[in-house]
């Protein structure tokens, strides 16, 4: 029959401190790996390096720029109006047809015109003959008080004869002294008489302009009017007046039309501009003076900046390009081009592409790559940009990589990894 052996309770009481001793390690160790693990980052997202954009900063001169886009037009664009109302009769000549000052564009006809024109035209032609019947009437007035001029001077002339051969008679005893002075009375006599007729032709001379001035007046206004519908008869064949391209014929055979309507559109294609909007926000630099680059798609001009439109549409500025250069084969009114108009030039400063989504003078976050390919969020302060580049004011350095994308989609995350690297 077996026996219980006692232990000794010196092996009883070591084993039960190494217990204690092996749970006390295994409860920091335990404590360790919980807070390592809890320290550890959590792993950075990767991002497809096809769908990542990246730029380099470096240091160099930065040429400010806008873009626009716009249309070639005519400088020199004339609406043709109708003067008078009339009915559309015929259309000579259609849109793309080569004009000069006289080709008829359109035939207008107004029955009620040509009638206008004959009665004004014998108003006018009456009111002048009325006229040169005034005319005559005051010459041959003017003519009777020259003649009396003429008999008062002749009698006078006759009288002071006759005085002077009685004075010298008078002188010899041989006339008497009353018969004298009847010699005399009759000299001065003659010589009123040739003040009253001289004063007489003098008053007529002085208001015949203003017998007449009524009818001159009446004459030059039957006169204009009789003109104005004459020339309004003769626009009834609405002709180009200048020398170019036909672009716009927008009547109707058939259609009545008023006065002021507009009946066609002539441009000159030789002499183009452009037109092109910018957006309402890059064009606060924009001068008057300031050179540009059209591009047609078919070749490049330069130009200046002629005018800018005092007033935002749709959020764009409209802008005249001023063109210095031969066009581009193929330029032509209408043709769509593109333009970019210098603003300024800067020198030695720090720039990067243009990220998406930014804009001037603003804070924006950029994600800079390491050595090691992950890329970290950094706080990056932009200046003034151009179409492509802008100016770094904070945040990174030369040389150093950013991703320029879009990364919204990571906006969670401070560290991501470009895929491959």
């Amino acid at each position: 029959m077996a026996m219980d052996v006692q232990r000794d309770p010196a092996i009883l009481k070591r084993k039960k401190q190494r217990q204690m001793v092996l749970g006390f390690l295994g409860v920091v160790a335990l404590v360790l790996i919980s807070a390592w693990v809890m320290n550890l980052k959590p792993a950075a997202p990767i991002v497809d390096a096809n769908a990542a954009w990246t730029g380099t900063v470096v240091r160099g001169p930065l040429v400010r720029e806008v873009k626009g886009s716009g249309t070639l037009v005519p400088e020199d664009i004339r609406w043709i109006t109708s003067t008078t109302q009339g009915r559309v009769e015929r259309i000579v000549l259609q849109p793309g047809s080569i004009v000069t000052p006289d080709s008829v564009i359109l035939q207008l006809s107004n029955p009620d015109l040509q009638q206008q024109v004959t009665a004004a035209e014998l108003g006018w032609r009456s009111a002048e003959a009325a006229l040169l019947n005034r005319k005559a009437q005051l010459s041959t007035e003017r003519l009777q008080l020259e003649t009396g001029v003429a008999n008062a001077k002749s009698d006078l002339e006759q009288q002071e004869l006759q005085y002077a051969a009685d004075l010298e008679l008078s002188k010899i005893g041989l006339f008497a002294a009353l018969q004298l002075k009847q010699s005399e009375a009759r000299v001065n006599r003659a010589k009123n008489n040739l003040t009253l007729e001289e004063n007489r032709l003098a008053m007529n001379l002085e208001v015949a302009g203003s017998q007449i001035a009524p009818q001159e007046s009446d004459v030059t206004r039957l006169r204009a009017d009789f003109e104005l519908r004459k020339r309004n008869l003769s626009d009834l064949s609405v002709k180009a007046g200048m020398t170019g391209v036909l672009q716009v014929v927008p009547v109707e055979v058939g259609q009545q039309v008023g006065g002021g309507t507009n009946l066609a559109r002539v441009a000159d294609p030789s002499s183009l501009k452009a037109q092109i909007r910018v957006s309402e926000t890059q064009t606060r630099d924009v001068r008057v003076g300031q050179t540009a680059v059209i591009d047609t798609r078919n070749g490049k001009v330069k130009g200046i900046v002629a005018r800018i439109d005092p007033a935002a549409q749709n959020g764009t500025v409209g802008v005249d390009v001023t063109l210095l250069g031969a066009l581009p084969q193929g330029a032509r009114p209408d043709l769509s081009v593109d333009g970019t108009i210098e603003l300024e030039r800067l020198d030695n400063v720090l720039k990067v592409q243009r990220p998406s989504f930014s804009q001037e003078n603003a804070t924006i976050q950029l994600y800079r790559l390491g050595a090691d390919g992950e890329a970290v969020r950094t706080r990056v302060t932009l200046g003034l940009s151009s179409v492509a580049e802008v100016v770094v004011v904070e945040g990174l350095n030369e040389g150093d990589e950013v991703i320029l994308s879009d990364m919204s989609a990571y906006e969670a995350f401070d560290r991501v990894r470009i895929g491959g690297r």
